[in-house]
């Protein structure tokens, strides 16, 4: 193992760990009480002790402070070393990265000077923390794949949501007028709002982001029916949520609560249901890709961006399979693209390296 791959393999250790460390340090079984002592001159009750709130266990504190310096080095390092500084300030990765890690050393600073509930709602801004999660596709060939694969079917994915967002909007304002049209006592849709609430019943994003968000979704109004003590709770709501099932044995109570809800609902049927043929087309496409670039040598080796592949689908493959035909002169340039083409969209007729195109 070389020591690239070393340090890729802690890095991965790291960033598993913490995400795990602030799943469960929301687990009632490892937080403490916040205790406040009130010293009172009356004779009757000269010290009054109040649990006002919990926090987390210690042990969790210097396990997030250790991965945090990781990451802090990490992220010096990278920028230390980059070639160019503007490019790297604009990745995305680069950018959660570092607002993941300013996240931590804020709580920190806040956590000795706030407390009781004003803590809840500190720690509300701490989920950013969870998109480090997205780190993983710098270490994993597939998770790039995925990645690219949403990228080029960013459109359909918008238009697609375009008509459920209409949808919805229909459906919520039907059922709260059919619900008024006959007498019924139990009505529950007392407004369009409301209606749009019990329409998003079905799914989406991700399971841990949304568990997080409920949590702490429920916790920054007062809320005595809070049913949601933790995030491993939430992850039960926010799976049976994403797939369209909807147990009803835990509902958010709070309109942040419901909006969350919403969210998760309706992100469950983008990417669950709607988009699978258009998805599963791209990612067909950049697989073959892939495997078609693994054969060739490291030197001519390219990944093809999404906008490079989508224009050549159609035009440079009929192109490079006319001159294939036909034994015409290709340049070396325009056959570089034309194996970019092909490898995309038809790696049978991908050239082999050692091709002569003067043929």
């Amino acid at each position: 193992m070389t020591h690239l791959q070393v340090i890729s393999v802690i890095s991965v250790f790291f960033v598993i760990t913490s995400i795990i460390c602030f799943c469960l340090k929301t687990h009632p079984n490892f937080r403490i009480p916040d205790i406040d002592i009130e010293l009172r001159n009356d004779s009757t009750h000269a010290l009054l002790v109040t649990k006002i709130a919990t926090r987390a266990h210690p042990a969790f504190f210097y396990i997030e402070f250790v991965s945090n310096i990781w990451f802090t080095m990490e992220l010096f390092i990278r920028f230390l070393f980059c070639p160019k500084i503007s490019q790297f300030t604009r990745q995305a990765v680069n950018i959660i990265d570092l607002i993941a890690t300013l996240s931590f050393y804020i709580d920190w600073a806040l956590d000795r000077t706030i407390t009781g509930a004003n803590r809840d709602t500190v720690e509300f801004f701490s989920i950013i923390r969870i998109l480090r999660l997205f780190k993983l596709t710098q270490h994993f060939s597939g998770l790039k794949i995925l990645f690219q694969t949403f990228r080029a079917s960013a459109q359909e994915l918008l238009l697609l949501a375009f008509f459920v967002l209409l949808g919805i909007v229909i459906f919520a304002a039907l059922i709260y007028y059919a619900e008024r049209v006959e007498t019924n006592p139990d009505n529950q849709f007392h407004s369009i709002p409301v209606g749009l609430w019990c329409e998003c019943f079905f799914v989406l994003l991700g399971i841990v982001i949304f568990a997080a968000l409920i949590y702490y979704a429920e916790r920054v109004e007062t809320n005595p029916d809070n049913q949601f003590h933790s995030i491993p709770v939430g992850l039960w709501w926010a799976i049976i949520t994403m797939c369209t099932i909807g147990f009803g044995d835990m509902v958010p109570k709070t309109y942040l609560g419901m909006l969350v809800g919403s969210l998760c609902a309706l992100m469950g049927v983008l990417t669950i249901a709607l988009p699978v043929p258009v998805i599963v087309s791209n990612f067909a496409m950049f697989y073959s890709h892939a495997q078609a670039r693994s054969k060739l040598p490291k030197k001519r080796r390219r990944i093809l961006q999404p906008h490079e592949i989508k224009p050549m689908v159609g035009r440079l493959a009929s192109i490079a399979l006319f001159n294939s035909l036909t034994h015409k002169n290709v340049s070396p340039i325009h056959s570089s693209h034309l194996l970019g083409a092909l490898t995309a969209t038809t790696p049978l007729l991908m050239y082999p390296p050692t091709t002569d195109f003067t043929a």
